[in-house]
């Protein structure tokens, strides 16, 4: 049976010249960094090496880039670690509602356990924040603003840039050095520029498993002079803000990965847009009571995100299973409920709309045989799943 992954905004397989890149750190330079012979210099200078290149990447200092465990706990550092570290300066923070978890649910700890308030700006229905909202949400009180770079369900792109101008503009009127600037960019990573100098950041999240890299490996920059207390203690690993022994063959394949994925980017990009645009259209024009979920331009090259009337996602799901095809109905972390989309329900969608959603993203080995496959299969298994359907609900999206 033909198999087609469709799922690459959960994870991606490791490149090969990455899994090549992090060969010799398992077993042949396998000492730990903070040792202070030659064996531990040689790891050292590997976990260095890759610092370097990611910071050259993203703008950042070699200094200002701080390994850990991924994603998840990259947004966890920065949110819950800047705002115990200035809560003395103010106790507000704000966020959007289509946030991934990994931001929305620190934030949710720190306003019903540690005395903060958190004000969770909505989107349009294309699902795009208005900078303006964010502006108007601003108070003397506001110590961080976490907004991601692009949504890991619908692929919408946010104005990161112009909200850190934004942001800076408030500072300087107000001659303070808050709120600080956080954005979530693991799914922007090889798809958009991610210099924290031109998005006006302090903190910016990066991961592995969406680049081709490894799982388990992520990044938090913090901008020089901006300021976090360690989620953990117990080691001087990371200048003390991320202790715990370095997975250094991890580090070695996040830096590769990112490497590989900006080198490729430009036409990479070009590939998979004319292959979402293509299958979108194909989507929408051969299944009828189907609407496109998101910006139709201000999204990730890879993400087409589709609700499909009158169908339960997760039956969609895997009845495309069954047939060798592997997409998700939204975010992998939150796969083991059967609740709406949060980030849909934001966009205005009713939640039986957002049952009905499917997320298909797309990757490098993508092709448009693999896109006819599901194309031939898909029609039939919709009207299947219609046809048992005891709802027949009517959305007239606009």
């Amino acid at each position: 049976m033909k198999k087609v992954y469709l799922d690459n905004a959960a994870t991606t397989p490791v490149r090969k010249e990455v899994v090549e890149a992090m060969r010799p750190y398992f077993n042949r330079i396998y000492a730990n960094p903070s040792s202070f012979h030659m064996a531990g210099k040689e790891a050292s200078d590997a976990v260095q090496e890759a610092r370097k290149t990611i910071a050259g990447i993203i703008g950042a200092r070699p200094q200002e880039i701080y390994f850990c465990s991924g994603g998840t706990e990259s947004d966890n550092m920065a949110i819950l670690g800047a705002a115990r570290f200035y809560k003395r300066s103010g106790n507000h923070i704000i966020t959007t509602r289509i946030e991934h978890h990994a931001v929305l649910e620190p934030i949710h700890h720190l306003e019903f356990s540690e005395g903060f308030k958190g004000t969770y700006i909505g989107v349009g229905e294309n699902g795009v924040v208005d900078p303006r909202e964010i502006e108007k949400a601003l108070t003397s009180n506001t110590i961080l603003v976490s907004v991601m770079m692009a949504n890991n369900e619908v692929g919408t792109i946010q104005p990161i840039a112009e909200i850190g101008k934004i942001i800076l503009k408030w500072r300087k009127k107000n001659n303070t050095q808050f709120p600080l600037f956080h954005t979530d960019a693991c799914q922007a990573a090889g798809a958009l520029d991610i210099d924290v100098r031109k998005l006006h950041v302090d903190f910016l999240t990066l991961n592995g498993s969406k680049i081709y890299g490894p799982k388990g490996a992520g990044v938090l920059f913090v901008r020089e002079g901006a300021r976090i207390d360690p989620l953990l203690r117990g080691g001087a690993q990371e200048r003390g803000l991320r202790p715990g022994t370095e997975n250094v063959p991890a580090i070695v394949g996040l830096g590769r990965a990112l490497e590989l994925a900006q080198k490729e980017r430009e036409k990479e990009n070009a590939r998979l847009i004319r292959l979402r645009d293509w299958f979108a259209g194909e989507i929408l024009k051969k299944v009828p009571g189907t609407y496109l979920n998101g910006d139709s331009e201000k999204r990730l090259p890879n993400n087409v995100n589709i609700s499909f009337l009158n169908c339960e996602g997760e039956a969609l799901m895997l009845y495309l299973d069954a047939k060798g095809i592997f997409v998700s109905t939204g975010s992998a972390c939150t796969s083991q409920t059967l609740d709406p989309s949060h980030v849909l329900l934001a966009m205005g969608l009713p939640p039986e709309a957002a049952h009905g959603s499917v997320r298909f993203t797309l990757g490098r080995e993508t092709t448009r045989d693999d896109l006819k496959y599901v194309l031939r299969v898909l029609p039939e298994i919709v009207k299947k799943l219609r046809d048992i359907s005891p709802t027949q609900f009517e959305y007239g999206k606009k």
